[in-house]
């Protein structure tokens, strides 16, 4: 069979010879869901400060619309699922949830792209509340289940994705897992939500294994670059998992009426 000089198949890249170095191409995103997270967090905690510096005995307004708050929530209030993510009890409580959701959201955001990204950081807030809400009468407040969501997403991107990142990948989830019992065994101490860290955690490890990136090197014309190979439905199968299960423990929870 005769072939036009100049066709596709001439014009295929040759992959290089074994044992040769070469460049892959990262996904180029910058994190703006990342930076709008903390913008609006950080919004939302200088209006509980005004409010507690100008409302009658310092009410904290957003905290009383928003908090998870379980007598509000068996009222139909279920907003507060999500909305104690953007709520925070102090300076210094805000500046460390910022500082890990910059952390890992820089990075993943890379990876998972805009959208899916913000649906990650949804996910670990709904389910963290939702268990905190099962499993505890108190009130609470803060991003912590979400970003507990962030970090067990950056273990299960690590550990499916492992071939890439070679010998390092044991190290870089052995040093996830020692900061997840590090902050489990501080959210110990009396005031901190565990149940809701503990939450988020299983809520974003269900959603990033159905949901989250699979990574393979292309080649293509311009050289070598990183694409993500899951399905879009992985992204549906993902909410069902993580959002599906925690909303069907919540619905039993108003069923039994406990």
């Amino acid at each position: 069979m005769e072939r036009f000089a100049g066709s596709q198949e001439e014009q295929q890249p040759q992959p290089p010879p074994v044992g040769t170095p070469v460049t892959v191409r990262l996904p180029v995103r910058k994190p703006w869901v990342t930076y709008g997270l903390i913008g609006i967090t950080i919004a939302v905690f200088l209006l509980q400060l005004l409010s507690q510096s100008t409302s009658h005995d310092g009410v904290d307004w957003p905290f009383l619309l928003g908090g998870k708050i379980n007598a509000y929530i068996l009222r139909g209030e279920l907003w507060r699922l999500v909305t104690p993510a953007l709520l925070h009890g102090s300076l210094l409580h805000i500046a460390f949830n910022m500082y890990a959701l910059f952390s890992l959201g820089s990075s993943l955001e890379r990876y998972y792209g805009h959208g899916r990204f913000l649906v990650l950081y949804i996910i670990g807030s709904f389910c963290g509340n939702s268990l905190s809400f099962l499993l505890s009468p108190n009130p609470s407040l803060g991003a912590s289940t979400a970003v507990f969501g962030l970090v067990a997403a950056e273990g299960v991107f690590i550990y499916r994705n492992r071939r890439l990142f070679g010998s390092r990948a044991r190290a870089m989830l052995s040093n996830l897992v020692l900061i997840v019992v590090v902050n489990l065994l501080i959210g110990l101490q009396p005031g901190i939500d565990n149940w809701g860290h503990l939450g988020g955690l299983a809520g974003g490890a269900l959603f990033a294994w159905m949901a989250g990136p699979l990574l393979l090197v292309q080649q293509t014309s311009t050289g070598y670059e990183l694409q993500d190979s899951r399905l879009s439905g992985g992204l549906l199968w993902g909410i069902l998992l993580s959002a599906g299960l925690f909303s069907a423990m919540v619905i039993g929870r108003f069923i039994t009426g406990d």
